[in-house]
């Protein structure tokens, strides 16, 4: 099938999926509002204010866009659904920057990368949709857990926002047994690579993970190397 169909789909079908998304959207607000301030509170009682923010943003990280995007092979039958929510919640989150009202449990005044992130998170889906879902999904994979474990672990360590090793030991635990179950060496190196664009710091890691790893996926798909 060519690319261009894939993204030839019906109005009906999008506001079909864009209903079942209805109840991962309670979801979301759920952990941004609830599960992330109470993460919040709890890390910061014990490590600071700093470690505080840190701690709700991975919690969102994990248990909201991680969680959404493991779901999306079985819930959606078309890429723009996953696009078009995750421009709805990069807009949910900027506008209050905007307007002077951060939720300050998770939102630093100095760094926009949760909009980032969801940019990310809606792009990465749309892109890899008519190679394989998969692909899709594993990019997100290592945003999500991958960079949610780095940041509690340097988090709890280091007691501040700092790209050391043991976060990326961290990361590397988590996503390359992934990597290499799911795609082989294609996953373990999209892994690798992603480990380290998160390290190096060099762009905002919500960025480059996602994007690193996609290229590498696809890359490999198009090589015909990716396990079936």
């Amino acid at each position: 099938m060519p690319i261009l169909d894939t993204y030839l789909v019906s109005p009906q079908l999008v506001l079909q999926d864009l209903l079942r998304a209805l109840p991962l959207a309670a979801w979301v607000l759920f952990v941004v509002h609830g599960l992330s301030r109470w993460s919040y509170l709890w890390a910061r009682s014990r490590w600071g204010e700093g470690v505080g923010v840190y701690f709700a943003r991975k919690v969102i990280h994990m248990a909201a866009g991680g969680f959404v995007a493991l779901l999306v092979p079985f819930l959606f039958r078309e890429p723009w659904t996953p696009l078009i929510l995750g421009l709805i919640l990069a807009a949910y989150v900027y506008i209050p920057r905007r307007m002077g009202r951060l939720m300050t449990w998770f939102q630093d005044p100095s760094n926009i990368s949760e909009v980032y992130y969801c940019v990310s998170w809606g792009l990465a889906a749309f892109l890899a949709w008519p190679f394989d879902v998969r692909i899709a999904v594993f990019p997100l994979f290592l945003m999500s857990f991958g960079d949610g474990v780095t940041g509690i672990i340097r988090g709890i360590r280091q007691r501040r926002r700092v790209k050391s090793w043991d976060g990326t030991v961290g990361f590397l635990a988590v996503s390359l047994p992934v990597g290499l179950i799911v795609f082989g060496a294609a996953g373990g190196l999209a892994a690798l690579a992603a480990a380290l664009a998160e390290k190096s710091g060099l762009i905002d890691d919500n960025i480059s993970v996602p994007a690193v790893s996609l290229a590498i996926l696809l890359t490999a798909h198009q090589a015909g190397i990716l396990p079936a």
